[in-house]
């Protein structure tokens, strides 16, 4: 922990008095120094919301009290972060700020998921790998709301109750049932979707599962490991293997990207969408909560309030 000075903003920039932040997998990965590295040192987090405090030249339709929310790769846990004024959006009126931190990043992962890259249709089965993480709720939570019929799959009776309380139809426990025979049992003929947050050994087992048409989604590897898909199952099925995330609105985004983006701001403008906040710490104990993250125990979303 360390005091500095309190950031300016440049010209484009805006200072935001951070009320949330939210911790996320990729924050582990800065950590640990996997994919692009960050110049040391640095402050993590990369999802926050909180208070416009003050506006750099040139920036418009932001003024200090706004209250907004937003990413960055850096800089989130802490009490206040300057990021361009791109990077931010209002939060609806009745929105509390705990949930527009813990809303935008894995939402838009899975929204993207869902609605473009598989295509989900109305009556069909989904199932949700690592159903209870932050992207795994969302993505429960959305399928469910394009009228799917969604089977959780996570490690405990805790987790797979929170599912169930975000509208999945069946649960598993994959650590004491055989997924593949789990999912042909509720689904009957195969499952049509797959969304895989977590990657690893456990998507081979459900992939198993998919009918012949099936669509098949990874959207991370909460587990450390890349999906082990054999090419002669994905072959066999006949299922597309995709790797997916979204973006906001930004100049390199895809047309399908920015519809995802603002059907899901919709509703979540309206209310219809409330992440899960499992737990909330101070700066003081940052570290307890990523390796809540890392080792598991988490479910939903994990915020720091400094």
């Amino acid at each position: 922990m360390e005091e500095l000075p309190t950031p300016v903003p440049g010209p484009g920039d805006v200072l935001v008095k951070i009320a949330y932040a939210a911790v996320n997998h990729s924050d582990l990965g800065l950590l640990a120094n996997q994919g692009r590295s960050v110049a040391l040192p640095f402050t993590p987090g990369g999802e926050f919301s909180g208070t416009v405090v003050d506006v750099g030249d040139d920036v418009i339709g932001l003024t200090h009290g706004d209250g907004v929310f937003g990413t960055s790769r850096t800089g989130a846990f802490a009490e206040h972060i300057v990021v361009p004024a791109g990077s931010l959006l209002p939060v609806p009126e009745g929105i509390p700020l705990a949930r527009a931190a813990a809303f935008w990043l894995s939402h838009s992962t899975a929204f993207h998921a869902l609605r473009s890259m598989a295509d989900v249709r109305s009556g069909e089965w989904v199932v949700v790998l690592g159903a209870a993480g932050g992207v795994g709720l969302a993505a429960v939570e959305l399928a469910t709301l394009l009228g799917a019929k969604v089977i959780a799959v996570a490690s405990n009776a805790t987790k797979l109750g929170r599912c169930s309380g975000r509208g999945a139809a069946a649960t598993i426990d994959y650590t004491t049932t055989d997924v593949e025979q789990a999912i042909a049992i509720v689904t009957g003929e195969g499952a049509h979707v797959l969304i895989d947050p977590v990657g690893g050994a456990l998507a081979s087992h459900a992939i198993a599962a998919l009918r012949a048409d099936g669509r098949y989604v990874s959207v991370g590897c909460a587990s450390g490991r890349p999906p082990e898909l054999p090419a002669e199952l994905i072959r066999r099925m006949g299922t597309a293997a995709s790797s997916g995330c979204t973006s906001p609105f930004t100049t390199g985004a895809t047309r399908a990207e920015r519809r995802d983006a603002q059907e899901l701001l919709r509703l979540f403008a309206e209310g219809r969408l409330a992440p899960l906040v499992c737990a909330v710490h101070c700066l003081e104990t940052v570290g307890e909560a990523l390796r809540s993250m890392a080792d598991g125990t988490s479910s939903g979303k994990v915020l720091i309030a400094p």
